[in-house]
C-alpha cells in the first residue's frame, strides 16, 4: 500500500490529510496560513509539517505517492498558480516549488475545483464521472469534472461558476466588479441580501422581521414554519438556482449536479427547489441528470487534492 497527501490552502488556515492510496482518509490536521509578506512561509510551513508527520510517524518516504495541493486562485494545468489575491501570491509555479521544498511529486489546482473532484470522487457524486458541482456558501463556487478529469480551463478559471450573470437589471455590483452574478443571489450573503430587500419594499407580517441579525438559516426556517414571505424569498432564489444550472448543464450534459457550501445545510427542500425551476429550463436531452448534495464537508478539497496525485 503506498500513500499520500492532500492540501488545501485557505485564506486563514492550510488543512492536511494523510490518505492511503483506496482514498481511505487516514488523518488530518490544521496549520495557520501565514500571508505575511507576500505569503512567503505558506509553502514551508506545509513542507515542514509533512516532514514532521512522516518522522513522527516513522513513515518512509518511498511510500508516498505525493502530495495534492488546492489554493484559492486560478491554476494552470501546468501546475502555474495565476495569483492567488487572499493569500498574497503571483504567478509562480507551484508545483515546482513545493515539489523542491519536500522531494515529492506535486500536483495543483483551484480550491473549488479540486472540491468537486473530492466529491465527484467520494461524496455525493460518487459512483459519477462528469459532474457540475456548486458550493453555495458566501460566495458561489464550483468546479466541473469530464471524465473523471477536472476542468482546469486554458487560464485556471475553468469551473468559476459564480459569476454568470443571470440578472442584466441588477444595480449593486458584485465584488468582482460586474452585475447580476449569481452570487448575488444564491450565496448565504445574496439570500440575506434578498430577503431585506423584500421586507424593506412590503408590510406583510413575517417571522423574519422578529430576527435581529438576519441570516441564511433564518430565512430558511422560517419558510419550514410557513412564513410566507420567506417561502417567496426562497422561491426567487430557487428560480435564479434553476436557470443558472440548467444553462450550465446545457453546455457540459453532465450526469450529476451536487450542490455544497453552507447553504446546502438546507437539505431536501432546496434540492426539491432548484430542481422545479431546472426542469423548466434545461434542454430535454439533459433533463435527467441526477441532483445529490454534497457529503465531504470541508474535507472535499483535500479528497480532491490527493485524488489528482492518483491520476
Amino acid at each position: 500500500m503506498r500513500y499520500g497527501f492532500g492540501v488545501d490552502v485557505g485564506g486563514t488556515t492550510v488543512k492536511l490529510a494523510y490518505f492511503a492510496e483506496d482514498g481511505t482518509l487516514l488523518d488530518k490536521w490544521e496549520l495557520p496560513t501565514r500571508t505575511a509578506e507576500g505569503g512567503r512561509a505558506i509553502l514551508p510551513d506545509i513542507a515542514a509539517s509533512v516532514e514532521a508527520y512522516l518522522q513522527r510517524r516513522s513513515i518512509p518516504r518511498r511510500q508516498i505517492m505525493g502530495i495534492g495541493i488546492g489554493v484559492p486562485g486560478p491554476v494552470r494545468s501546468d501546475g502555474t498558480v495565476n495569483r492567488c489575491i487572499n493569500l498574497g501570491w503571483g504567478v509562480f509555479n507551484i508545483e515546482k516549488e513545493l515539489s523542491r521544498l519536500t522531494g515529492f511529486p506535486v500536483k495543483a489546482g483551484n480550491d473549488a475545483t479540486l472540491a468537486a473532484l473530492g466529491e465527484c470522487w467520494k461524496g455525493g457524486g460518487q459512483g459519477y464521472d462528469t459532474m457540475v458541482f456548486a458550493t453555495l456558501g458566501t460566495g458561489v463556487g464550483g468546479g466541473i469534472v469530464i471524465g473523471g478529469k477536472v476542468l482546469y480551463g486554458t487560464h485556471g478559471a475553468g469551473g468559476e461558476i459564480g459569476h454568470m450573470v443571470i440578472n442584466r437589471k441588477e444595480r449593486q455590483a458584485c465584488g468582482c466588479g460586474n452585475r447580476g452574478c449569481v452570487e448575488q443571489y444564491c450565496s448565504a450573503t445574496g439570500i440575506v441580501r434578498l430577503a431585506k430587500e423584500y421586507l424593506e419594499n412590503c408590510d406583510t407580517p413575517s417571522l423574519l422581521r422578529n430576527v435581529e441579525n438576519l441570516t441564511c438559516k433564518a430565512v430558511f426556517d422560517a419558510a419550514a414554519a410557513g412564513d410566507s414571505p420567506a417561502k417567496e424569498i426562497l422561491e426567487q432564489v430557487y428560480a435564479y438556482l434553476g436557470e443558472f444550472l440548467a444553462n450550465i448543464c446545457n453546455v457540459i450534459d453532465p450526469e450529476a449536479v451536487v450542490l455544497g457550501g453552507g447553504v446546502s445545510k438546507a437539505g431536501i427542500p432546496l434540492l426539491e427547489g432548484v430542481q422545479r425551476h431546472f426542469q423548466k429550463h434545461v434542454f430535454h436531452a439533459v433533463a435527467p441528470v441526477h441532483f445529490a448534495l454534497a457529503t465531504l464537508g470541508n474535507d472535499a478539497g483535500t479528497y480532491g487534492a490527493f485524488k489528482l496525485i492518483k491520476e
